[in-house]
């Protein structure tokens, strides 16, 4: 993609979530962009978001799961960067006029404590690194339609990719833990919608481990020049699939002996 082309795809993503209005699929007009092209948007969109006085609080991960890789036919994760409007307490009332089509996840966040900066950085460095983990829920929505009306085409990578890995908003709570002081892969979820259970899983389902994405964060960002920061949120990626989360829904997600973390879709 020119850089022309990158800046015009990120003012289409910017003026969609300002407006909350989905746009076509990007992919339709970019058919031949490569991963690359799509953090190119990503950086060109929050590029934007800063100028506007957002500010940069973490990373997300995504694509963490076999499912949703096959489901977008990608074998790697994905990831988009946490700004500080996005981050809600516990318990909160998301107006209804925030999103456009919000789903949920159950994760694990990470808040870290030092610097990790790749390349080789391992699951070890994460944990080294990290100040606590915590019960965590991603609110995703989607700025591109999910298909073309017209073409029935799908949205692919590049889509998920430019439009911030399709990241909306983060809700923490629960009981904080040090990253020793747990057993990751075997910490679970229960994910209620109004009171009926929709999703379980378990952190083994991010990638064998959930320090594992943000090891793999860490060197993906180093082939840029970048780094995850000490005090940065990062969310490690879900291990259910998305769950929707619509007007007048009441959203848990059970974490058990570390707490719950909940919101109230008006």
């Amino acid at each position: 993609m020119t850089a022309q082309e990158v800046e015009d795809a990120a003012a289409r993503l910017f003026e969609a979530e300002r407006n909350r209005t989905q746009i076509r699929i990007l992919s339709l007009d970019f058919p031949q962009a490569t991963m690359d092209d799509a953090y190119a948007v990503q950086s060109a969109l929050i590029r934007r978001k800063i100028a506007a006085g957002r500010k940069a609080k973490g990373w997300k991960i995504g694509l963490t799961s076999k499912a949703m890789q096959y489901a977008l036919n990608i074998n790697v994760p994905d990831s988009g960067i946490l700004l500080d409007d996005m981050f809600f307490p516990d318990s909160a009332t998301i107006p209804a006029d925030r999103f456009i089509q919000p789903r949920v996840e159950a994760e694990i966040a990470f808040v870290m404590k030092a610097d990790l900066k790749g390349p080789d950085v391992t699951i070890y460095d994460v944990l080294n690194a990290t100040d606590f983990i915590t019960p965590a829920i991603e609110i995703l929505d989607t700025r591109i339609q999910r298909a073309d009306p017209e073409t029935k085409k799908v949205r692919t990578f590049f889509d998920t990719i430019a439009d911030n890995a399709a990241n909306a908003g983060i809700i923490t709570g629960g009981r904080p833990v040090r990253p020793l002081d747990a057993d990751m892969r075997w910490i679970g979820a229960i994910l209620l919608r109004n009171g009926e259970i929709e999703e379980t899983g378990l952190g083994a389902g991010v990638l064998n481990h959930p320090a594992a994405g943000i090891a793999w964060l860490a060197n993906r960002l180093a082939q840029y020049g970048s780094s995850i920061s000490a005090g940065d949120v990062v969310l490690s990626g879900s291990f259910i699939r998305p769950v929707e989360a619509r007007h007048g829904d009441t959203i848990v997600a059970d974490f058990g002996p570390y707490g719950t973390v909940s919101a109230y879709f008006a």
